[in-house]
């Protein structure tokens, strides 16, 4: 090894991988460089085809495939070839014990989580564990000061432009990051077949571990620019409530860590409503809510809820956003814009605004796992998000006449849009729109003025949404001098009494749900 740079000369290489994408044209690429080539049955013949020059591996070991292929690369010949020191003491004895070293290493691993999850009550799992591959990794990442290992396709280039770089060396920070990548890979491969093999379990219990897997995704900064951020997925256990959600940045510059905060929230809420949706935030909060016949009545809707909150907001639809859609934004300054599809026209338009962010997505499915995640005091915190169903029997009239039919309607649109307010948090609402709102206040009374003061005389004959329990009368009187209509709020505050009274007094019905919906 040179002691520039600690470079090392990859003469020697051992391939043996399950997955070949991308293989002829690395193991070409290193043929190029007058790399040595070995591989175990599969991934020679593969070679094979390509007209790639490969030795097989049974050649040095005298061994071939034992036991339907679960031993052919279990022997000392390989593992001394890989774990011996590049030293004279090293070397004299591979000479002496007739050892090729082996200086790269390729292997990845039997598709363990993808079996599992295409067939998880298959009888068959334990065949998809592999043993020598893991080995092969392990032993090359132990070695890293010498060996370089690839465990991930995703490598092949990278590692590729170095030895092109070096003529045929690695460098001693390249072999060390590799290796570093090889034991995460091995760690999310033994616990995923930990979980695997476990008895199956409801969805939403929570798992003894959870691996998670840095993305290439780059954001721009965390929540101020002097932040730095990254994005992680979950990668174990398969099905669980964190695996990410594909998106897709149409038009615009790299996300950062509140863009995504924002983007989560309007597709949380979007997500709450069958017909066309959209939900206007800011801070991770609504600030606009609406449904209509059309994406571009929604939009309109919503964004007329808070004309001053709006400036700079995310926007998220639940349907495909046509050209004639966008001309409700107009006059509207959007930071982010998603939506599940975008039509051509839609683009044109929108490729007008320099500044605005178009990102692709689907809000997530009402029968898909979903976990939700926040840190505190170092610890992770995991719990089911809040998705439990508003039913017709949770309204328990506490005082007033009976609504109709569709102020109810209203009052379950404005409980779905609080959940997803910050707490204390309070909606109000006209219709399938929301024309005020109160979020993120230390005490309850304030988010009722908020809320009264954004929609102005809006609030007359609007009903309202209350996250939790009024502690006091003081914000059921503050909605009455407003106009409020209705009330819809969990109860189980010790001045329930005294705040029944309060609505009695203003003329307003009130309905208790028997449970909340904080956000905090």
């Amino acid at each position: 090894m040179s002691e520039e740079a600690g470079l090392a000369p990859v003469r020697r290489a051992l391939l043996s991988v399950d997955d070949k994408s991308g293989l002829a044209g690395f193991a070409r690429g290193l043929a190029d460089l007058a790399v040595e080539l070995w591989a175990t049955g599969g991934t020679r013949a593969a070679l094979a085809e390509n007209d790639l020059a490969v030795r097989p591996l049974e050649d040095l070991t005298g061994v071939g495939a034992w036991f339907d292929g679960r031993v052919k690369t279990l022997h000392p010949a390989v593992f001394g070839g890989i774990l011996a020191p590049r030293t004279d003491a090293g070397r004299r004895e591979l000479e002496a014990r007739k050892l090729l070293p082996f200086d790269l290493v390729v292997a990845n691993f039997y598709p363990f989580e993808r079996h599992v999850a295409d067939h998880p009550d298959s009888p068959r799992k334990a065949e998809y564990i592999d043993i020598g591959g893991v080995t092969l990794v392990r032993a090359a990442a132990k070695n890293h000061e010498w060996v370089t290992v690839v465990s991930d396709p995703q490598e092949y280039a990278s590692v590729l432009e170095e030895l092109r770089r070096h003529h045929g060396s690695t460098t001693a920070e390249t072999r060390r990051s590799l290796a570093v990548r090889a034991f995460e890979r091995c760690t999310e491969y033994d616990a995923a077949i930990a979980r695997g093999l476990s008895p199956s379990a409801p969805a939403d219990q929570f798992p003894h571990e959870v691996v998670f897997r840095r993305e290439p995704l780059k954001l721009r900064y965390g929540e101020n620019p002097h932040q730095t951020a990254a994005t992680y997925g979950a990668v174990s256990p398969a099905g669980s409530g964190l695996v990410p959600s594909p998106f897709a940045l149409v038009k615009g510059e790299s996300l950062s860590f509140t863009n995504l905060l924002d983007l989560d929230t309007a597709l949380g809420i979007v997500a709450e409503f069958p017909g066309p949706s959209a939900a206007v935030v800011k801070h991770a909060t609504p600030c606009g809510v609406a449904s209509g016949g059309t994406v571009g009545e929604a939009l309109a809707r919503a964004v007329a809820t808070d004309p001053v909150a709006r400036y700079g907001c995310a926007i998220a639809v639940n349907r495909p956003i046509a050209g004639a859609d966008v001309a409700a934004l107009h006059g509207v300054f959007v930071d982010q814009l998603a939506a599940p599809e975008f039509d051509a026209a839609a683009l044109e338009a929108l490729g007008k605004r320099p500044k605005a962010k178009l990102v692709r997505v689907e809000p997530p499915a009402k029968g898909r796992p979903l976990w939700d995640a926040k840190s505190a005091l170092g610890r992770l915190l995991l719990q089911e998000a809040d998705r439990r169903e508003l039913l017709p029997t949770d309204f328990r009239l506490v005082t007033g006449t009976a609504v109709a039919p569709e102020e109810l309607c209203a009052l379950d649109f404005a409980w779905r849009v609080v959940r997803h307010a910050k707490s204390n948090a309070i909606v109000l609402a006209s219709g399938a729109r929301t024309v005020g709102i109160g979020s993120g206040q230390p005490t309850r009374v304030k988010a009722v003025e908020l809320a009264c003061e954004v929609a102005g005389d809006r609030a007359r004959g609007a009903v309202l949404a209350s996250d939790a329990f009024f502690p006091f009368p003081d914000g059921v009187e503050v909605a009455g001098r407003a106009g409020v209509r209705a009330i819809l709020q969990p109860g189980g505050s010790l001045r329930d009494p005294e705040v029944v009274a309060a609505a009695e007094r203003a003329g307003i019905t009130m309905y208790f749900t028997g449970w909340r919906v904080f956000r905090h």
